[in-house]
């Protein structure tokens, strides 16, 4: 019954910016839930990129995206967003949504629902 919809990526060149959002329902009504942006590319493990903490907006970003991505959500439209700035090429990617009942975490085993996934390519 979850079902997290993720907008579309693109491609991209270097430098520049794009902005992603992941629509959920069969959440409702979203208490102590967190929600993540995750990203594999070819030949690599996936890695944890950004969560925020539903009920209080708590935020962590992986490293490599600090200072560059934003994530942040809209609880009337129970859905999650991921600001992209500064793109290089290291950002090709698969982005998928995904969520957890409890709190924040960067472990994609911690999380039970996800999203199909959206190609973001980053030219050089």
């Amino acid at each position: 019954q979850v079902q997290l919809v993720e907008s579309e990526g693109g491609l991209v060149q270097a430098g520049g910016s794009l902005r992603l959002s992941c629509a959920a329902s069969g959440l409702n009504p979203f208490i102590y839930y967190t929600m993540a942006w995750f990203r594999q590319s070819p030949g690599k493990a996936r890695d944890f990129v950004a969560s925020i903490a539903w009920s209080t907006g708590v935020t962590n970003y992986a490293d490599s995206v600090k200072a560059r991505f934003f994530i942040s959500k809209d609880s009337t439209k129970n859905t999650v967003y991921l600001q992209m700035n500064s793109l290089k090429p290291e950002d090709t990617a698969v982005y998928t949504c995904a969520t957890r009942f409890g709190s924040t975490s960067a472990e994609s085993a911690n999380y039970g629902y996800w999203g199909q996934g959206t190609q973001v390519t980053v030219s050089s």
